[in-house]
């Protein structure tokens, strides 16, 4: 089984155009019926960093879980968002982009990465009252344009920080499309070994004509979850190609195919929210 993660947050983030709220409901209510293990549906962040996601409680209000098995995933930036998203029940997990460049950290959130490992441990505290689960990614994953430390020995180092705080999902994301099979595929069989307790995800941009082996790179090394967006749409605005975007879930359900792996969606469900995302995306 391949166990796919929907992120239309990440899409729509950037999108410079702001997406109507019942436009984020209707689409986001289409990709609930595809059948995807977990749906990264929007985030609890100041509505000044990214004005784009400022209605997500509201999108949340108008979601129809009650015919869908797929999990609600919500990001966060600091403890305010955290607590935020632990007052909504329907929200299954809460993440956090926790960096191993220490400029980046201080770029995305404005803190050190020994403040945002802090508020780690103080997330974990809120899931454990309210029975949800942290999801920590780690950011600039495979590389950073800033020249600080990275290897795999170094996201071990952070695993194991993480391991000892009782954190049990870790996303590796390739912030800037950075990753190459040769960076991929060590990191996730060293990680999946050391760690067999912890569900290690792979969160990765990429360029067209680069998805396959990013994709096969991590699953021979031990990957069974992968993030997608459909279209490919979003991904990190410092990445430096602008081809670079997120791993087009098309691709994922491809790769599931080629390998003999059920992904479990529903094909009808998955051409209708086709159809939403390229009157929202290609659209405009």
């Amino acid at each position: 089984m391949l166990y796919l993660t929907e992120c239309p947050r990440d899409a729509m983030q950037g999108w410079p155009e702001f997406i109507p709220t019942t436009d984020k409901i209707n689409y986001l209510n289409a990709l609930l019926k595809v059948g995807f293990s977990v749906l990264d549906f929007g985030s609890f962040v100041s509505p000044k960093a990214i004005p784009q996601l400022a209605d997500t409680a509201e999108v949340l209000e108008g979601l129809d879980l009650s015919q869908s098995g797929t999990m609600l995933l919500a990001i966060v930036a600091n403890l305010r968002g955290a607590e935020t998203a632990a007052t909504h029940p329907q929200i299954r997990y809460i993440g956090f982009p926790l960096s191993v460049s220490e400029t980046f950290q201080q770029r995305n959130t404005n803190k050190s990465i020994a403040q945002a490992l802090d508020d780690v441990a103080r997330m974990q505290d809120i899931c454990a009252r309210t029975g949800q689960q942290q999801v920590v990614y780690l950011s600039m994953g495979f590389g950073n344009p800033y020249g600080d430390p990275w290897s795999p020995a170094v996201l071990g180092e952070f695993t194991q920080k993480l391991d000892a705080l009782g954190v049990g999902i870790v996303a590796l994301s390739d912030t800037i499309g950075a990753s190459t099979p040769a960076t991929i595929s060590p990191v996730f069989r060293e990680l999946t070994a050391a760690y067999p307790h912890i569900r290690f995800g792979a969160h990765l941009h990429t360029t067209p004509d680069t998805w396959q082996e990013k994709v096969q790179a991590a699953y021979e090394a031990g990957c069974r979850h992968f993030d997608g967006a459909l279209g490919g749409y979003g991904g990190c605005p410092m990445a430096a190609d602008d081809l670079t975007g997120n791993m087009p879930t098309e691709r994922l359900l491809e790769f599931a195919t080629q390998v003999g792996l059920e992904p479990g969606v529903n094909l009808e469900a998955l051409s209708e929210a086709v159809r939403l995302n390229q009157r929202i995306f290609a659209g405009h």
